[in-house]
């Protein structure tokens, strides 16, 4: 059996159908997000839209014509002073999970940001009992930064927030340099 190469690449607007569905599955499934209602495709392209007119990526990841997940970078918060300190999301298809598909996606993720001229990622991971997340932010030098617990409800418990953090390039070590 051959198995074709994983690819990770720019999304597309070709891509929103996947995209909706993989994010669907992990609303109605997951505790990833605590989004509780599935966005539409033509809210998912406004979304992609936001980010993409940030000049921030919104990468996925594909193995054949078949797109097994996505990620992407947004600001942390709309202030202007946060505008070197990212949130980083990632979101895969079902099938796709355990296969080091969602570390690939983040190393790519990771190095775009940088070369941006970000210096700080932050991973907001719902639910602390996210081993995945927890373990693929790890693995790729996301330190610890804090619990927020009991901050959503779905499913009928409440679920902590995981934060995560990783300095970029040269982190808080030096001035940023605008516009890079």
């Amino acid at each position: 059996m051959t198995t074709s190469p994983l690819l990770i690449r720019p999304s597309t607007i070709a891509d929103l159908g996947a995209i909706t569905e993989i994010y669907g599955w992990n609303v109605t499934h997951g505790t990833g997000t605590f989004e509780l209602e599935t966005p539409d495709e033509a809210e998912m392209g406004r979304r992609r839209d936001d980010v993409l007119s940030k000049g921030l990526p919104w990468l996925v990841a594909e193995r054949g014509s078949e797109v097994l997940g996505y990620a992407y970078a947004n600001h942390f918060r709309p202030r202007r002073a946060y505008r070197f300190c990212l949130e980083d999301s990632i979101y895969l298809a079902d099938a796709a999970r355990g296969q080091g598909i969602g570390r690939l996606l983040l190393a790519e993720l990771v190095s775009r940001c940088e070369a941006a001229g970000a210096r700080q990622m932050l991973a907001v991971i719902g639910d602390s009992a996210n081993a995945g997340s927890i373990g693929v932010h790890r693995a790729l030098g996301f330190e610890h930064s804090g619990v927020l617990r009991s901050a959503g409800w779905k499913f009928g418990r409440w679920l902590d927030v995981v934060l995560m953090q990783k300095a970029l390039g040269l982190g808080d070590t030096a001035e940023p340099v605008e516009g890079t």
